[in-house]
C-alpha cells in the first residue's frame, strides 16, 4: 500500500503549482538566499536554479515537489508587496535600532530583503540582485538576451535623516544593486566601503546597500574605526588562509578632510608614494601605526604588528593618485561613492578584496588560495603556532631560485656572462604568446571579408589543470622526456613537419606554408634546438613527432596550483557575464547576439569584466616581474626575487599551454574545413570568410561545433567574435604600410591602424 501512496504523490509533485519566475526569484533575495544555496538544498546545479528564475525551463520531479514547497514557505514569510505610494512623494527615513539590522540576514550575493528595504530605502531604483551562472548542459534551449539590472541612484539629499536623528555608524540607504554584506558577524557590513564628505558629513558607502556615518577626524582615527566599528572584511578563501583586510577607498573629497593632496605631484608620482614628512605620515607614526614598505601610495596597507591570531591592518585605495588604473578598470575612478562601492564590492566577493593594482591582487588571489604556512598545536603547550613546514600543495614561504634557462636578462645567474651578450633559443627558455601573421592567398582574396576570433579567458583556460612546478629545479643530462613532468627541456623540434601530423591520432595532409609554427611566439618553424616548457614538448609528441632532450631543469615537487585561482577567476567572470545577459547555455547564434553590445546593459559591471580579465593576465605577469627602477643594476637581486611567487618557470609553462591550445584548434580547423588563418596576435584569430559572422565559417552541424575546434560560448577556452573588416580593407592597409605580414588581428577589431601597429 505504501508504494500506492508514493505513486500518488509523485504524480501530484510532478504538478505541483509554482509562482511565476520573476516571484520565484524574489522570494529567494527576500530571504537573502543565494542562487548556490537553494542549488545545493535541492541537490542540483546553480544554473539549473537560475533557469528556474529565468523561465527557460520548469523543474519536474522530484525537485519540483521540494521546489514548490520552499516557495511555499518563502511566500507566507515575504508576501507579495503592495503597490507604494506616489513615486513622487518623498518617504520619511528612520532610524533602524540595532536589534532590527542584526535580524536581517546578509550575503554577497543578494539585495536586502523586502523588509528591510523598505526602512531603509531612500526613493532607490528597482531590485538587482547579483546572481551566479554556469554552463548548463540539462537546458540547452537558448534564452532570449536581458538586459541586467541596472545601477541604482545615489541616494537624495532630501531624504537623508539629520545628523540629531542618526546615531554615529547607523546604517542609511544607498543602491541596492550592490553585493550585501559579508555572512560572518564582524564582516556583515561587506568587505570595504567608500568614504566620501557630503555636507560637511564624512559618509562611508558599503556594499548591499548601506551607508554608515565615519566619526573619525584623521587618518589614524580613522584606521581605529575601521578595525574596531566598521565591521569591514571577508571571509578567508582557504582553510589555512587568513580573512581579507578591510579596504578604504578615499574619493577627492575625503582626502581634503583628511589632509591628503587630491592629486600626486609628477615627483610623487615618480616615486609612486607621498614624501616620509608628510603631515599624514606623522600623525600615523605617534599613534603608532606602520606602512609597508611601499609607503603611502595609491594602495597603502596601514598596519601594527599582529599579536597573536589578531591581526590589525586596514588598505587604503586612492583613486584620484591613479589607483583605478583606467586600462583595466575603465571609468571607476570616476564614479559617485555609491557606484563605485558597487564595482568594487562585486569584485571583492568574486574575486577578492583588491589588495593593489589587478596584477597584484591576481598573485594575492594565487597565496590566498594556497597561503605557504598553516597552523598547528604545539604538543607541549597546546597554543597554536606557525608550521615550519610549507602547506602542502603551495609555494612555501620561502623563494626559490629558477633554471639559468628560466631567467631574464640581468637575473643574478647570468652575471658571468659578458656584457651586451645575447642568449639564442638553446640558452634562454622563450615562451610567449602569438604574434604572427602572413599574406593572403589568391583564393583568399577573391573572399569578402576578414573575421577574428578571440579566445575567452584564453590564459586562464591554459592554467586550468595544469600541473606546473613546486618547488626547486633539477638539473637532468639525456632525460628520457615526461609530459607530466613539469620543466624546462632542451630539445631539437626542428624536424617537426606540419605538413603532415597527427590529428586525433591520425596523420593528416596539410598546407604546412600556411600555418604557424607552434613552438616559437613568431612562427617561425625551430633551425635547431632551443629551451622549452613541458607542453610545448609534449605538443611535438602529440603531432607525431619523436623528442630527444639533451638537458632539462625538472621539478619532482609538482602539483596543481592554479587549479583553484582559475575556477574562482572563471566563475566571477561567468557570474558577471550572465548578470550582463551573456549565459553559458546558449545557442551558437543567441550567443553572438547576447554578446552584440553587452558592456551598454550595466557599464558598471562591464567594469568588472574588464578588471577580472586583467586580474588573470596581471596576476601571471607578475610571477616574473622585472625591475622597477630602484637604483637597480644587471647581476644584482631586485625586490620581486625575494617572494615565493617569483616563479618564471609557471608563467613560461601557462604560456606554453595557452599558445599550444589555440594551435590545436587551428590544426583541426584546417584538417577538417581547409582554411587556415591570416594572422594571430595572442589570443585573437584571424580568417577569410565569404560571410562577416564566425558562423559563415566555422563548421556548425546541428548546432554542434566542430569536436577540439573553435566553438562560440562564454567559457574559458571558448571564442566569441572579436570583430570583422573586408578583405578589402586588409589588402590596402598592407599595401598603405607596405607590409604584407601586418598583423590584421591587432586592428580588426574597429579596423583602426596606426603606426604603432606596423611596429614603427
Amino acid at each position: 500500500m505504501s508504494e500506492l501512496f508514493d505513486a500518488v504523490d509523485a504524480l501530484l509533485a510532478s504538478r505541483a503549482v509554482l509562482p511565476p519566475p520573476e516571484e520565484r526569484k524574489r522570494l529567494r533575495q527576500a530571504h537573502a538566499l543565494t542562487v548556490d544555496e537553494v542549488a545545493s538544498a535541492l541537490k542540483v546545479r546553480r544554473a539549473t536554479v537560475t533557469s528556474w528564475e529565468s523561465g527557460r525551463t520548469e523543474p519536474r520531479p522530484p525537485e519540483r515537489d521540494a521546489y514548490a514547497r520552499l516557495l511555499d514557505g518563502l511566500a507566507q514569510l515575504y508576501p507579495a508587496p503592495v503597490p507604494g505610494p506616489d513615486p513622487g512623494e518623498v518617504p520619511t527615513v528612520e532610524t533602524v535600532p540595532a536589534t532590527a539590522e542584526a535580524s536581517v540576514p546578509a550575503t554577497f550575493t543578494a539585495a536586502p530583503a523586502p523588509a528591510e528595504a523598505q526602512t531603509l530605502s531612500t526613493g532607490q531604483a528597482s531590485e538587482a540582485a547579483v546572481m551566479t551562472a554556469t554552463e548548463n548542459t540539462q537546458t540547452p534551449a537558448p534564452a532570449p538576451v536581458t538586459a541586467a539590472p541596472a545601477a541604482a541612484t545615489r541616494p537624495a539629499r532630501t531624504t537623508r535623516p539629520s545628523s540629531t536623528s542618526r546615531r554615529p555608524g547607523a546604517k542609511k540607504a544607498a543602491p541596492a544593486s550592490t553585493p550585501a554584506g559579508g555572512t560572518e558577524p564582524r564582516f556583515e557590513n561587506g568587505p570595504l566601503a567608500v568614504v566620501d564628505v557630503e555636507d560637511g558629513k564624512v559618509l562611508a558607502y558599503c556594499t548591499g546597500g548601506l551607508v554608515l556615518d565615519v566619526p573619525a577626524k584623521s587618518i589614524p582615527a580613522l584606521v581605529e574605526w575601521t578595525l574596531k566599528e566598521a565591521k569591514l572584511g571577508a571571509p578567508k578563501l582557504s582553510g589555512p588562509g587568513r580573512p581579507a583586510d578591510p579596504l578604504i577607498v578615499l574619493t577627492e573629497a575625503a582626502c581634503e578632510r583628511y589632509g591628503l593632496p587630491v592629486a600626486l605631484t609628477a615627483e610623487e608620482k615618480d616615486a609612486g608614494r607621498i614624501p616620509e614628512g608628510h603631515k599624514v605620515i606623522k600623525q600615523l607614526t605617534r599613534a603608532e601605526w606602520k606602512l609597508t614598505k611601499r609607503g603611502f601610495g595609491p594602495w597603502a596597507r596601514i598596519y601594527r604588528p599582529a599579536k597573536g591570531s589578531e591581526r590589525q591592518c586596514v588598505q587604503l585605495c586612492i583613486p584620484s593618485w591613479n589607483a583605478l588604473d583606467s586600462r583595466f578598470w575603465g571609468s571607476a575612478a570616476q564614479l559617485p561613492p555609491a557606484e563605485l562601492a558597487r564595482v568594487l564590492g562585486v569584485y571583492a566577493s568574486r574575486v577578492m578584496t583588491p589588495r593593489g593594482s589587478t596584477a597584484v591582487t591576481g598573485l594575492e588571489l594565487m597565496t590566498a588560495l594556497h597561503p605557504p604556512t598553516h597552523a598547528v598545536r604545539d604538543e607541549e603547550t597546546g597554543v597554536l603556532r606557525q608550521s615550519e613546514t610549507k602547506t602542502p600543495g603551495s609555494l612555501g614561504s620561502d623563494p626559490v631560485d629558477c633554471a639559468p634557462c628560466e631567467a631574464p636578462d640581468g637575473h643574478p645567474l647570468l652575471a658571468d656572462l659578458p656584457r651586451f651578450h645575447v642568449r639564442g633559443p638553446d640558452q634562454k627558455l622563450f615562451e610567449e604568446a602569438y604574434e604572427w601573421a602572413r599574406p593572403m592567398t589568391d583564393a583568399e582574396c577573391t573572399l569578402r571579408y576578414l573575421v577574428g576570433l578571440d579566445v575567452n579567458m584564453a590564459f586562464a583556460a591554459g592554467a586550468n589543470g595544469l600541473n606546473v612546478g613546486l618547488g626547486e629545479p633539477t638539473h637532468v643530462k639525456n632525460p628520457v622526456f615526461d609530459p607530466k613532468l613539469p620543466g624546462s627541456w632542451l630539445v631539437d623540434l626542428s624536424h617537426v613537419d606540419l605538413s603532415r601530423v597527427k590529428v586525433s591520432k591520425e596523420w593528416v595532409e596539410l598546407d604546412g606554408s600556411l600555418l604557424p609554427s607552434p613552438f616559437t611566439p613568431k612562427g617561425d618553424r625551430p633551425t635547431g634546438p632551443a629551451w622549452y616548457a613541458t607542453p610545448t614538448v609534449a605538443y611535438a609528441a602529440e603531432l607525431g613527432y619523436d623528442v630527444a632532450p639533451t638537458e632539462a631543469y625538472v621539478r619532482y615537487d609538482n602539483g596543481r596550483y592554479l587549479d583553484g585561482w582559475y575556477q574562482r577567476l572563471r566563475d566571477a567572470y561567468l557570474a558577471t557575464m550572465a548578470d550582463l545577459g551573456v549565459d553559458a547555455d546558449l545557442s551558437p547564434e543567441n550567443f553572438l547576439a547576447a554578446m552584440d553590445g553587452y558592456k551598454d546593459r550595466d557599464p558598471e559591471l562591464a567594469i568588472v569584466v574588464s578588471a577580472i580579465k586583467a586580474t588573470v593576465k596581471g596576476g601571471l605577469g607578475k610571477l616574473r616581474e622585472r625591475p622597477r627602477g630602484e637604483g637597480w643594476r644587471p647581476g644584482e637581486r631586485w625586490r620581486a626575487l625575494e617572494r615565493p611567487t617569483w616563479r618564471p618557470d609557471i608563467r613560461a609553462a601557462v604560456i606554453s599551454r595557452t599558445r599550444i591550445n589555440l594551435h590545436r584548434k587551428i590544426v583541426k580547423h584546417a584538417a577538417f574545413t581547409g582554411q587556415y588563418p591570416i594572422a594571430i596576435l595572442s589570443d585573437c584569430v584571424v580568417y577569410a570568410s565569404n560571410g562577416p559572422s564566425p558562423l559563415d565559417f566555422l563548421p556548425y552541424r546541428d548546432g554542434k561545433p566542430l569536436p577540439g575546434g573553435f566553438k562560440l560560448g562564454i567559457n574559458p577556452g571558448l571564442v566569441k567574435h572579436e570583430g570583422t573588416q573586408t578583405v578589402l580593407w586588409g589588402e590596402e592597409v598592407r599595401e598603405k604600410f607596405n607590409a604584407p605580414t601586418l598583423n590584421l588581428a591587432r586592428s580588426i577589431k574597429d579596423g583602426t591602424v596606426t603606426d604603432e601597429d606596423n611596429g614603427e
